[in-house]
């Protein structure tokens, strides 16, 4: 049976883990974009939101954890990050659900109709701005995985292991911080 300490360096422990998984997340996206060129779409971009947001708060659940702030505060943070994460989850999978072409994208999303036909066209389409990839090509693959279908993966398991970190702060222990 663990000590009363063990059982509190839990959460810390994966509250660290959250930090470190999330912030390298959103660093090999901004990486993929800046070092690989790999231009990222609308989706993409809103994708990153859930992390940059994410970090901070998981920052905050680190600092709950190992300085011994009220175990409410600390499973608010938790359950904050969770559910950053899921929102993130979700769209990772409306995303991959477009790559695959199981249902339609945003419009901003659509497909580039090819090169303006006239110089007027061309200023047009200038004048409202430049449109990033189409959501709907995954740019890169790896064992069969786009970037949103790895989002997908790594969303779920950084909420999941949230939720595990707000499961150890009341776990066996009746004790309050």
């Amino acid at each position: 049976m663990p000590t009363s300490a063990a059982r509190a360096a839990r959460p810390a422990n994966l509250a660290l883990l959250l930090v470190l998984v999330s912030a390298a997340t959103i660093l090999g996206a901004l990486g993929f974009e800046y070092i690989g060129g790999y231009a990222p779409c609308a989706l993409c971009l809103e994708q990153r939101w859930p992390y940059y947001l994410g970090v901070p708060v998981a920052l905050a659940a680190l600092a709950a954890t190992r300085l011994r702030w009220p175990r409410a505060l600390a499973a608010l943070l938790f359950a904050l990050f969770a559910g950053l994460m899921l929102y993130g989850l979700g769209l990772a999978v409306y995303h991959s659900g477009v790559e695959w072409g199981l249902w339609a994208g945003p419009a901003g999303c659509a497909p580039a109709g090819g090169a303006p036909g006239s110089a007027g066209a061309m200023l047009q389409s200038l004048q409202a701005g430049m449109r990033g990839p189409s959501c709907t090509e995954a740019v890169w693959r790896f064992l069969g995985l786009s970037f949103a279908g790895w989002n997908v993966i790594v969303s779920a398991a950084l909420a999941l292991g949230a939720l595990l970190a707000i499961r150890g702060l009341y776990g066996s222990s009746s004790t309050s911080q």
